[in-house]
């Protein structure tokens, strides 16, 4: 996760809320308020704010419009995207599609089923409601199929998670509040709660979370597990663990670089360097060396202290992996170096 900039952060808006501004202006041309410059729609929570619209176009019986994602200060894949709105006669009610670069669901687990686009139920909603009180505002008939669609979103879909939990062509469409609160880490968390339900709903038994790429390659390969079973924990060790223990599966296991472990062995459960902090007095007292207090780095307090220190960074790692989780989840710690060799193992062989 990219570091938090010390100074005041302008929020933006989600995926969601774009979509939502887009299909207001696509209806406005289709049912005959002519083309607008902005928008304005209602968010869950009351607020209401203004969208440029960005491109629009019009047939003999649809609408499309377009606005570009403004994620404010925050380092969202999807800020600047063109998030576009296709409407058109359905068969019957708000019907929604996925167009270019909006993925589709495949796995179960999901708040979306399986073959459905990856627009999610809040932005779903969102939209819905639109369509209602504008069909009831101007007389029409509230059946529109709505296609979103951001050109580009497939490629950039394959630097988010949506891969690995089965949402297949371009990104999803997100938002519960319509707004996106710079560097939150409520987003990280939600999405390894989802890989927890995908893993759930395909039956695996043995998931793991990772402090990063290369302690999540090792596992990984040392387990066989396949690519669904790849909690994205990055340092958000305690939201993983507290959501396993009310969703259990039979068996996790936690692996990372020792600096990390290290602090997880402490009692930290955010392990990003900002929010946490290594005790190298504690570390000294682990180990009954007074040399580990004056040390900066736990890689360092390691090359001093040896496997001895990893082995107990494990073992106190394993110990606070356990508090956390029912008795009825298996759970095993693996310790490893920056170029991925295994320093020390704790817990299920």
């Amino acid at each position: 996760m990219s570091r938090k900039p010390q100074k005041e952060l302008r929020r933006g808006w989600t995926t969601g809320a774009c979509a939502t501004a887009a299909t207001r202006a696509a209806l406005m041309m289709l049912w005959g308020e002519g083309r607008p410059d902005k928008v304005r729609i209602t968010l869950p929570r009351g607020e209401r704010p203004e969208f440029a619209i960005a491109e629009a176009a019009q047939g003999a019986s649809w609408a499309e419009a377009a606005v570009i994602k403004d994620a404010g200060d925050d380092p969202d894949v999807t800020h600047c995207a063109l998030i576009r709105a296709r409407v058109e006669a359905s068969d019957g009610g708000v019907v929604f599609a996925a167009g270019e670069g909006v993925g589709t669901v495949t796995k179960p687990g999901l708040p979306i089923p399986p073959g459905e686009p990856a627009i999610n139920p809040v932005p779903r909603q969102m939209m819905a409601q639109t369509v209602e009180l504008m069909a009831k505002r101007l007389g029409q008939a509230p059946d529109i199929r709505i296609t979103v669609s951001v050109p580009g979103g497939e490629k950039l879909a394959q630097k988010t998670w949506n891969p690995r939990l089965g949402i297949k062509g371009g990104l999803s469409i997100l938002g519960t509040t319509g707004i996106v609160r710079p560097f939150s880490c409520a987003a990280w968390i939600a999405s390894i709660h989802r890989g927890v339900d995908v893993a759930r709903a395909e039956g695996l038994t043995h998931v793991a979370g990772c402090t990063g790429a290369t302690s999540e390659r090792v596992v990984q390969g040392l387990y066989g597990l396949p690519d669904g079973a790849m909690l994205d924990m990055g340092d958000f060790a305690g939201g993983m663990l507290k959501y396993i223990a009310r969703h259990p599966v039979e068996r996790v296991t936690v692996g990372g670089g020792i600096g990390k472990l290290t602090k997880l062995a402490q009692g930290a459960r955010d392990l990003h360097s900002g929010r946490s902090q290594v005790d190298f007095d504690l570390l000294a007292e682990w180990m009954g060396d007074v040399r580990l207090k004056g040390c900066n780095t736990a890689l360092q307090a390691y090359e001093i202290a040896g496997e001895g220190l990893a082995s107990q960074v494990s073992k106190k790692a394993l110990e606070q992996v356990r508090g956390m989780l029912p008795d009825s989840v298996v759970a095993d710690i693996v310790v490893i170096d920056r170029g991925g060799a295994i320093l020390a193992r704790a817990g299920a062989a």
